[in-house]
């Protein structure tokens, strides 16, 4: 009885191997165009950081694992046949999203049919974080900027007035006497909500004990985020104001945007000790 467990077990193995094997020719060209984008746009780089995330969160539930019966679950089959489904249509439609979104299905169906609902429960979070390193539609990431831009430079110029700075605006474009700056993407504070949200999840789950606080801090990283940004914005308008266009240029704009984000991280931490306290 055991020799014929364990040569069921051999089979299982041996099947799965069969079915990764398949799964990385399917996406060989799926895959490196993603991680092409992560080290080519900046709105996406964390993307490298999340595979290392997510296996982080499995390594840390490697005992409940080890423990957790396998056994088949069906309830995988119409999981696994979605994610092929989003594959078919993403292919058919040329759309990236859609095709790169469908490997994440895909590997939850497969965890589901082949290992049961214990080691998927258990694994449902560091499966469900890869989504983070998906890159969102171009449509999707400009309808979502365009009103941030907007949004932001309303409230800096807001912000430079109340300071004594003569400044007016139209649209995204913040005019200067002596010079004009515009709110671009990178200003909208999109660029950093998407990552900080990936960070926020994640912090999330090791910082805090109970749903409502994790819900909370996810939720904080929306304001951090464009608070943050806004303040970019004020500082370079105010240094505008007397240094020119060259202070948000060049260096300055570079190191303006690290220390943006760097200021976001230190409010997401410092929210979550808060919580913590809190909760």
């Amino acid at each position: 009885m055991d020799a014929l467990a364990v040569t069921d077990r051999r089979v299982l193995w041996l099947h799965l191997l069969a079915v990764v094997g398949l799964l990385a020719v399917t996406y060989a060209s799926i895959v490196p165009a993603m991680v092409a984008q992560w080290g080519e746009d900046p709105n996406y780089s964390h993307g490298f950081l999340v595979p290392l995330v997510s296996a982080y969160f499995l390594w840390e539930r490697r005992q409940d694992l080890l423990t957790a019966r396998p056994g088949g679950g069906l309830l995988g089959l119409p999981l696994l046949l979605a994610g092929l489904v989003l594959l078919a249509f993403g292919y058919a439609g040329t759309e990236y999203f859609t095709m790169r979104m469908s490997l994440v299905v895909v590997l939850a169906g497969i965890v589901l049919f082949w290992f049961g609902r214990e080691v998927f429960r258990i694994s449902a979070f560091s499966l469900g974080f890869l989504a983070f390193m998906v890159p969102l539609p171009y449509i999707v990431y400009d309808a979502l900027a365009f009103p941030l831009k907007l949004m932001v430079a309303k409230y800096s110029v807001l912000c430079l007035k109340l300071m004594g700075v003569v400044v007016s605006r139209e649209g995204n474009i913040i005019m200067f006497p002596t010079t004009v700056l515009e709110v671009a993407d990178a200003c909208s504070g999109l660029r950093s909500l998407v990552s900080l949200i990936a960070l926020g999840v994640a912090y999330a789950m090791v910082s805090q004990k109970s749903l409502l606080p994790k819900l909370v801090l996810v939720a904080l990283t929306v304001p951090i985020a464009i608070v943050t940004n806004m303040a970019r914005v004020i500082v370079t308008g105010f240094l505008a104001q007397y240094y020119g266009a060259a202070a948000a240029e060049g260096f300055f704009h570079e190191f303006a945007g690290m220390a943006v984000f760097g200021l976001a991280m230190v409010l997401l931490l410092l929210s979550g000790s808060l919580l913590r306290r809190w909760s």
